[in-house]
């Protein structure tokens, strides 16, 4: 049997669970693969067409149905994370491969959202020092003024489990929390101690907009020249939910024309993130590249996890299965 295990960029699926162990049990070859194989088809087929199982680390390689009918010898694909949009389980079950799915901690993703949206108020992409940027007065002492938080306007675009967890920080802080999605309702706001705004009010009223949508057809682009013009000269645009929900040409258009202060953003249409990206290079930005999720309990949880799927489908009892 081979396994291949992918984007583990960090180089950490090894010692974080026991491939190594499971590798003996199943006379197996595993192959880590610690660079990203691009985004050509011909390339990752090429590199992946001997593998029979592949771990995959959440979205970062994606499997449409040209890439899956290309891998004959494809027989498991394990998702670290609980759902994938990049892999399409329609074809996968056409084919007969076997999609398996791990465990994922959501206070992750919360928490780095939370980072964003106070390095964002308080202008730590600015000010922070580092061995690089001296602490010293003539690296620029106090160059800008930070906004604070208590009393000013959270709004969250999205009220499910990241956005409940995000809103009661908000709570915390002392922000009055606004929410909005096309299928939220008032009792389910209240639940959350939020309250419910139309798009409109949401977008023209908040200090600070949260994103927390999940990535489907409906919600593709549903941010665009509309609802950012509806916002602040002075207000932060947050996004560490999926690049498409966010009108990538609107964004950029609304920060160079300065009709948006600042955008805090954890993911890009593109990933990894080419040098020549527009938005990367947009002024106005402060970026992160996708780690809302990448910390060492998640991925012990997603490896350790990986390792349970991997023996449980050699077995001939696959659990977790998506397709």
């Amino acid at each position: 049997m081979r396994i291949a295990i992918l984007d583990d960029y960090h180089n950490v699926a090894r010692s974080l669970a026991d491939f190594d162990g499971l590798a003996a049990e199943l006379d197996a070859e595993i192959t880590v693969f610690t660079e990203h194989l691009g985004h050509e088809d011909h390339t990752v087929i090429e590199a992946l067409l001997p593998f029979d199982a592949i771990v995959a680390m959440r979205e970062r390689t994606p499997f449409p149905a040209a890439r899956l009918n290309a891998l004959p010898n494809l027989k498991l694909l394990v998702t670290t994370g609980r759902r994938n949009g990049s892999i399409d389980l329609q074809a996968a079950q056409d084919r007969g491969i076997v999609v398996s799915h791990t465990g994922y901690v959501a206070t992750d993703a919360a928490e780095h959202t939370w980072a964003l949206i106070l390095s964002a108020a308080r202008r730590l992409d600015v000010e922070l020092f580092s061995a690089d940027r001296p602490l010293a007065a003539d690296s620029g002492w106090q160059t800008t003024l930070g906004m604070g938080l208590s009393g000013k306007t959270l709004g969250v675009y999205g009220l499910g489990n990241l956005g409940s967890r995000v809103a009661k920080v908000g709570l915390a802080f002392g922000m009055r929390v606004i929410a909005y999605s096309q299928n939220l309702t008032k009792e389910r706001a209240a639940e959350a101690g939020v309250e419910l705004v139309s798009e409109a009010e949401l977008f023209s009223t908040s200090d600070i907009v949260t994103v927390h949508l999940k990535l489907s057809e409906r919600s593709t682009g549903v941010i665009g020249p509309k609802q950012l013009a509806w916002m602040r000269p002075d207000s932060i645009l947050v996004n560490t939910s999926r690049s498409r929900i966010v009108q990538t040409g609107a964004l950029i258009d609304a920060l160079e024309s300065r009709r948006l202060h600042l955008a805090a953003v954890d993911v890009f249409d593109v990933e990894p993130l080419p040098a020549q990206d527009r938005l990367a290079n947009t002024r106005g930005v402060i970026a992160t590249p996708h780690i809302g999720y990448v910390t060492i309990e998640q991925f012990e949880m997603f490896y350790r996890d990986a390792v349970e799927d991997l023996r449980a489908w050699a077995s001939g009892a696959p659990i977790r299965v998506l397709a």
